[in-house]
């Protein structure tokens, strides 16, 4: 069973870009888009996505709070995986305030993104077939 991913970026070329990396693994199915927080918010409660990539510094016109944002993974026990152009100290207190799992460079998504999504796969079936 693929594990399931709901992408969250402003950005029409970088969707684009990071939905076709995801299309080329069958073991990840990409389950919706957002364009914004609330649209991710909305559709994460909808879909209930086991893993939420996020960009860092999406505008965010809601004023959404990493209290807000953790609030909402934990109600869909979905896993965080932020991206950014900058892995510099803010971002990763912006990551780490938001919960992420881990931050990811936004120009080495082609290398890291899928090995990324699988190893939260793993730990995922892992955990699941402890508790069983």
């Amino acid at each position: 069973m693929p594990i399931t991913v709901l992408l969250a970026g402003d950005r029409e070329l970088e969707r684009q870009a990071i939905r076709r990396i995801l299309q080329a693994h069958a073991e990840i199915e990409l389950v919706g888009e957002a364009t914004n927080f609330p649209q991710a918010t909305q559709m994460s409660n909808d879909l209930k996505p086991q893993v939420i990539i996020a960009d860092l510094h999406m505008p965010d016109e809601a004023r959404v709070s990493p209290i807000e944002v953790v609030t909402l993974l934990n109600a869909g026990a979905s896993q965080l995986l932020v991206i950014s152009i900058w892995e510099d100290e803010e971002a990763n207190v912006l990551s780490n305030n938001f919960g992420a799992y881990t931050l990811l460079d936004k120009n080495d998504l082609g290398r890291a993104l899928v090995p990324a999504i699988l190893a939260k796969a793993a730990e995922l079936r892992a955990r699941s077939a402890g508790n069983s």
